[in-house]
């Protein structure tokens, strides 16, 4: 199983990096989040197709793989001392909402057992 933080804590500090005006660092570690998070999607749909349960993982996984390849190809092809294209700002943070989907849902987990009445076994 491959680290499910390493790519989320890249695409957080190239979104913190863009955030702060420093594109090109943050065009460097979107670049490197790009292999990282590729690694965890990869991981994720070989742990749901090996029938863990991993589908919302390998999902959110996969989502966010394609969120960070739009906003490294679009803050790559964007013109020197422009800015930072909102695209490839939205991108990021979409990106980091898509790692946080399955930590929310296993947070949001008990309630789902929560509403159910334990079942009563009579002889």
């Amino acid at each position: 199983m491959g680290s499910r933080l390493l790519p989320l804590s890249a695409t957080a500090v190239a979104l913190a990096a863009s955030s702060a005006g420093l594109t090109g660092l943050a065009l460097y570690v979107g670049l490197v989040a790009v292999p990282l998070a590729a690694a965890a999607a990869y991981t994720a749909a070989s742990d749901w197709l090996e029938g863990e349960h991993a589908r919302l993982r390998a999902f959110s996984s996969s989502l966010a793989l394609t969120l960070l390849v739009t906003a490294s190809a679009v803050r790559y092809d964007a013109p020197a001392h422009t800015g930072t294209p909102p695209l490839a700002s939205w991108s990021l943070v979409l990106a980091v909402v898509a790692y946080a989907i399955p930590a929310v849902a296993w947070v949001l987990e008990p309630l789902r057992y929560a509403g159910r009445k334990p079942a009563v076994f009579s002889r």
